[in-house]
Formats: structure tokens, sequence, C-alpha cells
């Protein structure tokens, strides 16, 4: 049982890390090349859809680093999963914070109703996200390590 739960939280984070990843690096490029409307735009789209989901997979890959922290602590690698399951906890932290701010006020714009300051806004955001990243790839890496 705990192979699985440590096959299954690796997954999870891992496929959030790579969604955040492409959000960071690639999705926002493109929405930033797009004419100011339409980029504009699909930043609140996008906030709207992944600010839906996003909760649910970060609270999702505290939980299940934390099952198996529980699960495996008399196991090698349990401090490496302790530290992961902190290091999520901190990108939670940092995102309510941070980050959720910004998205709510986003995901709410149009052209014709976004502040002056949308773009400055949006780059704020996107430094906030830069962090994040970071701190969920080393948690992924504590995550990988600790199954070797």
């Amino acid at each position: 049982m705990l192979d699985a739960l440590e096959v299954v939280t690796t997954v999870v984070v891992g496929l959030m890390v790579g969604v955040e990843f492409s959000v960071a690096f690639i999705f926002n490029r493109i929405l930033d090349a797009l004419p100011e409307d339409a980029g504009q735009l699909g930043h609140a789209h996008g906030g709207r859809m992944l600010g839906t989901l996003m909760p649910y997979w970060y609270i999702g890959s505290v939980v299940l680093s934390a099952a198996w922290a529980v699960a495996g602590r008399h196991h090698h690698g349990a401090g490496l999963v302790v530290a992961a399951a902190v290091l999520l906890i901190v990108s939670v932290v940092m995102s309510l914070l941070l980050l959720v701010p910004i998205n709510n006020r986003n995901r709410t714009w149009t052209p014709e109703t976004r502040p002056a300051d949308w773009a400055e806004q949006l780059h704020r955001w996107n430094r906030y996200h830069y962090v994040r990243v970071a701190v969920i790839v080393a948690a992924f890496t504590l995550l990988a390590a600790a199954l070797v």
C-alpha cells in the first residue's frame, strides 16, 4: 500500500509541477505575445479555469505527501517526504497570500473593466508564480529522491 501511495503522490505532484511550469514559461509567453485585448482575455480565462482546479490539486498534493510522511515514517527517505510536504504547504500559503488575490481580480477583467495597472499586476503575479514553481519543483525533487 505504501508503494502505491508513493507512486500516486509523486505522479500527482509531478503533473502539477508540469502544469505550473508550462503556465510560467510557455502559456504566459504565448498570451503576452497576443494583441493586448486578446492576451488579457486569455489571462482572465486561464485564471478562471486554473483558479478553479488548482486549489484541489495543491491541497491534494499536501494531503498525499502528508499521508506518505505518516505511513512511511519508519522507512528510508521519510525526512525527504516531510521536507517536501513542508514545501508544498509553503506553496499553498504563498498562493493564498500572494497569487490568489491577484488572480481573483484578473479573472473578472475585460478590456472595458480592467484597471490601468492590469499589466503590472499580471507581471507581479508572474514573479510570485516563478518563486512558487521553484518551491514545488524542489518538493517534487525531494519526493523523487525519497523513492530511491
